[in-house]
């Protein structure tokens, strides 16, 4: 029978205890190593069970809109570089030298009650194969446009540049047979120049001589056919509807027509833009895609101070508002010079409040703080750019937004 050496009995226990403290210190160290981490960001979204019994992967209570900006100099300064060729030029504010540029993509939107997660642009070609995305709406849509399209593109170079569905420019990311298009309409109902009739008509007896003609149940020729082909589609408007340098409500009014007459009475732009909304959703819910998501993004914040765009506004900030610099710029009753941004919003909400197939896209809270992050005098013209946003930039974080809300739809 074999006998245990005294020795080796002896140095067992006191082995045993060495590598019990060796465990012990090294679960303690990565304890704190996971809590003092800078880079780990903790989610307070509590994830509810979805019919089948697993988790959603985002809850569908948290409101994203709802937060605040945190200056984070350890972030990747920008997710894309200022090379990106379908950047517009005068957006480019790292190589137009406007001072903070490379600083604007430093802040992280931070929702009260969750996180919003930076998307993953590789993941999102390989999610969305054969998905066509289109953005339609004005030049504030383009500028979201355009930085999904350079996200997308720091990642895959297999591209086709081509115009589907009549957009205005559009790509298909060949590998994935990913295509993303936009589709430029001011007004999405189709209008143009009105002149009197010489033999006289309903609106020449009350003195119209000319303006615009807007005909409130026809979408514009651009994108009629958009809700058809793209399985996501995301449309705006608003800032050409309280536009007097575009639409002079003496000299060039807007004139509202539907099945082919004038409306009558006359109505204002605000009435006109009621009943545009109603008529454009009714048409994308019935020609819209079997499946097809549709957004409806607000409205983005112009930051004009001291004046609008032609009477010397700037917007010169470098760093966002505070919640009460907010208020005093963009509240209604103020009534200053950026204040069709939430006038608008009110008409959105008005027309999609019964509407189950649209989904709000809220960018307009989280911008209102950014007035740091437009162009102003590096925009190029002959007064500060204080509308489109700066790429890369705020819009980088609406995609994240619509990308994370999109993931939530999805479940």
């Amino acid at each position: 029978m074999a006998t245990t050496s005294p020795n080796k009995l002896s140095l067992f226990p006191l082995l045993s205890l060495l590598c019990f403290i060796s465990i012990f210190l090294l679960l303690s160290l990565s304890k704190r190593a996971s809590l003092s981490s800078p880079t780990t960001h903790r989610s307070a979204t509590v994830f509810p069970p979805k019919s089948d019994g697993s988790l959603s992967p985002l809850s569908a209570a948290c409101d994203f809109s709802d937060g605040s900006w945190i200056y984070d100099p350890n972030l990747r300064s920008t997710r894309y570089t200022s090379n990106c060729k379908e950047i517009f030029k005068g957006w480019n504010c790292i190589r137009n030298n406007k001072t903070n540029g490379l600083e604007i993509s430093k802040w992280r939107w931070k929702p009260k009650d969750c996180d919003l997660p930076s998307f993953d642009p590789l993941k999102f070609l390989q999610t969305h194969r054969n998905t066509n995305i289109g953005f339609v709406g004005d030049s504030l849509n383009r500028n979201m446009f355009v930085s999904l399209f350079c996200m997308l593109k720091s990642v895959t170079g297999e591209l086709k540049k081509w115009r589907p569905a009549g957009a205005d420019r559009g790509f298909t990311f060949l590998q994935y047979n990913l295509t993303i298009a936009y589709h430029r309409t001011n007004l999405l109902a189709r209008y143009g120049r009105w002149s009197a009739n010489v033999n006289g008509g309903e609106l020449e007896s009350l003195g119209f001589k000319e303006g615009y003609r807007v005909d409130v149940d026809i979408p514009d020729s651009s994108w009629a056919k958009a809700s058809s082909f793209h399985d996501i589609l995301i449309l705006n408007t608003g800032h050409w509807w309280w536009a007097p340098s575009k639409f002079d409500p003496l000299k060039s009014p807007m004139l509202f027509f539907e099945g082919g007459r004038p409306i009558l009475p006359p109505i204002p732009p605000a009435s006109g833009l009621d009943r545009v909304l109603n008529n454009m959703v009714n048409f994308v819910e019935k020609t819209k895609r079997p499946g097809g998501i549709i957004f409806f993004r607000t409205q983005s914040p112009r930051h004009f101070e001291g004046g609008d765009w032609d009477q010397g506004g700037t917007c010169q900030r470098l760093q966002p508002f505070l919640p009460g610099q907010v208020e005093e710029l963009f509240s209604v009753r103020n009534n200053g010079t950026n204040v069709e941004v939430r006038l608008v919003n009110q008409h959105l909400y008005n027309s999609l409040k019964s509407r189950s197939a649209f989904h709000i896209l809220d960018i307009t809270r989280m911008s209102e703080y950014r007035a740091d992050a437009h162009p102003a005098a590096a925009g190029g013209k002959n007064h500060d750019d204080c509308m489109h946003w700066c790429l890369p930039g705020i819009t980088d974080t609406w995609n994240d937004l619509f990308v994370a809300t999109l993931h939530t739809i999805k479940g």
